[in-house]
């Protein structure tokens, strides 16, 4: 079982590669999508300005009030049964769901977060609908495994306690189910080849030394690699972080074509 984590740029310009890839793929996968550009768009359609902030470790998200919560979760929606309807017309066997779907993933609402402010101070905000996976009910994952070949996951979660879906990172939710369930392989794609230092891919890093590289680099990859090395300490055998642009996305990082965060 594998786990393909494809972010929003890939969505935007490449998904028909990963799809078609994926489709080709003879092994069990569970898709992890992403799709801000998208949500950015139809927020704006609907006379709604999105608004991001920057966190103090210089990471940019989007902020996600209760108004534009509604639009996320349509928005993910349609890209879930977008991809989910095409796997399916190419033969496969393939379901799209939310990780609210079944309490697969649960999270905790960010009551405050700290944020950088335009004059580049550091403020505390209400933290909206925006939340941090505390668990991964793998049964859910297993129990469909059992019927599809492909799971297609939306970034959401639900807080129990609120009642409320949430908005979560995709990476964030990749690495926990990849963990959840310990994969053989978690393939994160992105618009880059793999994890690059001047201007070079790195190939191949130990989870040691991923934690290392991660002070070095900018934000974004950072927090990739920190949890792409504790993901392998914590039974994935191997993440893979590579480009989703290209033809054969998936096949191209699985033989090895990207970085490589494995032990030993």
């Amino acid at each position: 079982m594998i786990v393909v984590k494809i972010g929003g740029r890939v969505v935007k310009n490449s998904l028909d590669k990963v799809i078609l890839d994926i489709a080709n793929i003879n092994d069990k996968v569970i898709l992890v999508h992403g799709g801000g550009d998208i949500v950015t768009d139809y927020t704006k359609r609907l006379g709604i300005e999105p608004v991001f902030v920057t966190s103090p470790e210089g990471i940019r998200s989007r902020y996600t009030t209760k108004e534009e919560l509604e639009v996320y979760i349509m928005a993910m929606s349609l890209i879930n049964k977008m991809i989910t309807s095409k796997l399916c017309s190419l033969g496969k066997n393939a379901i799209g769901i939310t990780g609210a779907d079944g309490g697969l993933l649960l999270a905790e609402r960010k009551k405050r977060i700290i944020v950088i402010d335009e004059r580049g101070k550091k403020r505390i905000i209400e933290g909206g609908y925006t939340g941090k996976v505390k668990e991964v009910r793998s049964e859910v994952i297993n129990h469909l495994m059992k019927l599809f070949d492909i799971i297609v996951v939306s970034p959401l979660a639900l807080d129990v306690e609120e009642s409320t879906p949430l908005n979560i990172d995709g990476d964030q939710a990749a690495f926990a189910i990849s963990k959840a369930v310990k994969v053989n392989v978690l393939v994160i794609l992105s618009d880059v080849e793999g994890v690059l230092v001047e201007g070079k891919v790195v190939d191949r890093l130990t989870p040691e030394e991923a934690k290392e590289l991660s002070k070095k680099i900018g934000p974004g990859m950072n927090r990739k690699l920190l949890m792409a090395a504790e993901s392998v300490e914590n039974g994935v055998n191997k993440v893979i972080i590579g480009s989703g642009v290209k033809d054969r996305p998936v096949s191209s990082a699985l033989e090895l074509n990207g970085t490589v965060i494995v032990n030993g």
